[in-house]
Formats: structure tokens, C-alpha cells, sequence
């Protein structure tokens, strides 16, 4: 196991990272969630100020660490989670925009699939397109899990933008492939866990609405309010440890 990459510096070696890292976008919600679900967090890296902590949920080790924004940022986390640090699953638990008017805010979504409109999948040479789906096993869990808390868990595709300000406002016109929302990240680790041979899955709490009448939650909110989805993964991080071990691919 690797104690330092470009981009983790391993502030503690015996704590480690868990078998499951629950990603956020934001380092204030990763903070939030070791400090009000986890068991004895222990701040394990803070490079850049992406702040991840190990700890315990119900006697099991699991990991949170923030993402950043975008994709090519959690593509560089992933990378070095799986590839350096033992890390078997990752799970974005993020926010989203709806752009099908199926969903509302507060939903929560899991993303079966991740369409997008980056170039990510681009440095593999394959000649075709790259098409990331999550890994069955943990949407598997998620879904029990969440039948379990009698938890409204939408399945779905998700589109994955390289672009927030989007000058063609195309966004909703994704719904036509399926798409239940718009976030920013879960193509690229779909992808960097499929390459790796790895476990990914994003699940997103609604934050926004793209289709009238356009309402949304503040800063604060998602920091902190999301805490069904919060502990939707969390439940679902002691399932996974039923898993067995993958090596991650050269």
C-alpha cells in the first residue's frame, strides 16, 4: 500500500483508507459526515485541503473523502484510491440537477449508467465510445439497503457534464437517452473503475431543478441536509464488505 502519491499524502498509516470511500464533491460535507456518523474518524489525508477520514460505522471501516469538481478531478482520486491504497469500492454521493421531471428535489438517484459529454473515455484508444455503467454488485446493496430504510431509490442513467454554465442549454434534451439528472463526476469514475477492475456506483441527492420552475437548494443545504442519502451509503458500505477482494488492473 502506497503512503503518498501526488495527490494523497496518508497522514495515518495504521487507519489507512476502508474497502468502501464515500465521495462527495465538497471536503465540508466529507468533514460533516466523519464527524456526525462515523465512530473514532481519524483525518487520513488533507492534500489541498481534500480533506478524507477513516473511521468506523457500525464496527466497520469505511473511508470518506471529498472528490473536488469535475470530472478529471475525481478521475485523479479514484485512480490513486483503487490503484495505490487498497481501496475496493467508491461511492459518489453527490448532488445533482433533475432534468426529468420525474425526479424532484430531495429525490434520491442512483446512477445505472452515466452518459456524458466529456472526452474522458477518449485516452483508452478503444475505437468506439466508451459506455460506464456502475458496478451491479453495489447498486445491488444500495437497493436493498434502501428497500430496507423504506427509501425511495430511483434507478436511472445519469448525465455526466463537463460544463456547469452551459452556453447551448442542452442538458435536458439528455432525458430523451433516459437521463434522470446532471451532475459532474460519475463518468469518470465509472470509467477509471471499469479500466481498473474495480466497484463504483453514484448515488445523488436532487439539489436542483433544470426544467421549470427551476428551484434549488443553497451552499448550507447540501453540506448538510442530505443526510438520507449519507446514511443510505453508509448502510450500504457494511453490505459491501461482504465482497471479495479485486486486484486492481494493470
Amino acid at each position: 500500500m502506497a503512503v503518498k502519491t501526488p495527490h494523497i499524502n496518508l497522514l495515518d498509516e495504521e487507519r489507512g483508507f476502508g474497502k468502501t470511500v464515500l465521495m462527495p464533491g465538497d471536503p465540508l460535507r466529507a468533514k460533516f459526515i466523519a464527524e456526525n456518523f462515523l465512530e473514532d474518524p481519524v483525518l487520513v489525508n488533507n492534500v489541498r485541503g481534500v480533506q478524507g477520514y477513516t473511521g468506523f460505522y457500525d464496527g466497520v471501516k469505511v473511508s470518506v473523502m471529498a472528490s473536488g469538481m469535475g470530472m478529471p478531478s475525481i478521475g485523479i482520486y479514484s485512480y490513486e484510491l483503487y490503484k495505490f491504497f487498497g481501496v475496493q469500492n467508491i461511492m459518489r454521493i453527490g448532488s445533482a440537477g433533475a432534468i426529468s421531471e420525474d425526479v424532484k428535489v430531495r429525490d434520491i438517484v442512483a446512477g445505472i449508467g452515466a452518459c456524458t459529454n466529456s472526452g474522458f473515455g477518449a485516452q483508452y484508444g478503444l475505437d468506439g465510445t466508451v459506455a460506464p455503467v456502475c458496478s451491479f454488485e453495489m447498486l445491488s446493496a444500495a437497493k436493498k439497503t434502501a428497500d430496507e430504510m423504506n427509501a425511495d431509490l430511483k434507478i436511472g442513467s445519469l448525465y455526466s457534464s463537463d460544463t456547469f454554465y452551459d452556453d447551448t442549454h442542452k442538458s435536458t434534451d439528455w432525458t430523451k437517452a433516459g437521463c434522470l439528472a446532471v451532475e459532474m463526476e460519475a463518468a469518470a469514475l465509472y470509467m477509471t473503475a471499469l479500466r481498473l477492475n474495480m466497484r463504483a456506483l453514484a448515488i445523488c441527492t436532487i439539489s436542483d431543478l433544470a426544467y421549470p420552475p427551476f428551484t434549488g437548494l443553497d451552499a448550507s443545504e447540501r453540506e448538510r441536509s442530505f443526510t438520507q442519502m449519507m446514511e443510505l451509503a453508509l448502510k450500504t458500505a457494511k453490505e459491501l464488505e461482504k465482497l471479495p477482494t479485486l486486484t486492481p488492473r494493470d
